[in-house]
């Protein structure tokens, strides 16, 4: 009787210990971001911050990229479960074979655009005539360059052209050998404000029929089909942050400088995360959830790159392999 009643016992406080620990435990993810935080990738820290990725089983680590490329390399190696980086740059990539794919396209709209400070009065593709550019050549902006002039009727020959690296177009612009630069209006703009505390006015490609879409959520092919249900809890955490985010930019905001109190000024921060709200939809995503891209969103986007961005011609017929809806929550959810 006596053991009859140990084991009784032993039972009972297994069962309540195995009743007091979780289910099951996280998933430990990674999310690397495309470069340093800036007021674009406040959504995601007030997602971790409100507790929507750990509803989901997830332990999210946030960590800042160096580049889109750097970003995609790896995830497609699987160092990183997920990316945040530019959907065009991951396009080329896995046109070359990188076993990569966007789950979720958050900027339907490029940010695109060429800047200079709002004193100079420079605010629409016209009053670029004689003024100076900084470019780098090369990157991506560069490479759309060519369109927007053709978009707005300008010539090579309306203006001067200087060519560095970001920080020296940066510097040229904060220096003044430089009225203007290419760059992203949530990004570079805020930089140089940040340095000089003066506003900047940027011209939007978007603005001049340039339908290209930017920055989204890149996973692997093998994550999508080892587990699946990962890819979809975190594409649910992240509509939900990103809706959050949206109706209260200042406590995403406030997220980011709790984690990395260094990160930039809050105001910036703010104006940034501002600028970059407006890029979600486009028109034909009005009033969705984020992450809605359209097939002919996409479409545009590679037709785009095969004629400006050096993509090979065979993409077209493979658009819809370089991204899917299908992990994405079900309207209402």
């Amino acid at each position: 009787m006596k053991i009859v009643r140990r084991l009784g016992v032993a039972l009972a406080a297994a069962l309540a210990v195995s009743t007091a620990l979780p289910a099951h435990a996280a998933d430990k993810v990674t999310l690397l971001l495309n470069w340093y935080v800036y007021g674009e990738h406040a959504p995601f820290y007030y997602g971790k911050a409100k507790g929507l990725y750990a509803a989901e089983g997830i332990d999210l680590d946030i960590q800042e990229g160096r580049g889109s490329a750097v970003t995609i390399q790896a995830v497609a190696a699987g160092t990183a479960q997920f990316g945040y980086a530019d959907v065009p740059t991951m396009i080329r990539a896995a046109a070359k074979g990188a076993p990569v794919v966007a789950v979720g396209v958050a900027l339907q709209k490029s940010p695109m655009s060429v800047m200079g400070f709002a004193d100079k009065n420079i605010r629409k593709p016209e009053d670029i005539k004689g003024k100076i550019v900084a470019t780098t050549p090369g990157d991506s902006m560069s490479q759309i360059w060519p369109l927007f002039l053709k978009q707005t009727g300008l010539k090579a020959g309306d203006f001067q052209v200087v060519s560095g690296d970001g920080q020296t177009k940066l510097n040229a612009v904060i220096n003044g050998r430089a009225d203007l630069l290419l760059g992203y209006a949530m990004d570079q703009s805020m930089k140089i404000k940040d340095a000089t505390g003066k506003d900047v006015h940027p011209i939007m490609f978007a603005d001049y029929g340039i339908q290209m879409v930017s920055s989204g959520i890149i996973t692997s092919k093998d994550l999508l089909k080892s587990n699946p249900d990962l890819v979809r809890r975190f594409m649910s955490a992240t509509t939900k942050a990103f809706l959050g985010a949206e109706k209260d930019p200042g406590a995403a905001v406030d997220a980011i400088l709790v984690d990395l109190p260094k990160a930039g000024k809050r105001e910036t921060l703010l104006e940034g995360f501002e600028i970059t709200k407006p890029l979600y939809r486009t028109e034909e995503t009005k009033g969705k959830a984020p992450f809605q891209v359209t097939d002919a969103n996409m479409a545009s986007t590679v037709d785009l790159l095969i004629e400006y961005g050096g993509l090979d011609a065979s993409a077209k017929a493979a658009t819809k392999d370089f991204y899917t809806r299908d992990f994405l929550p079900a309207a209402g959810n």
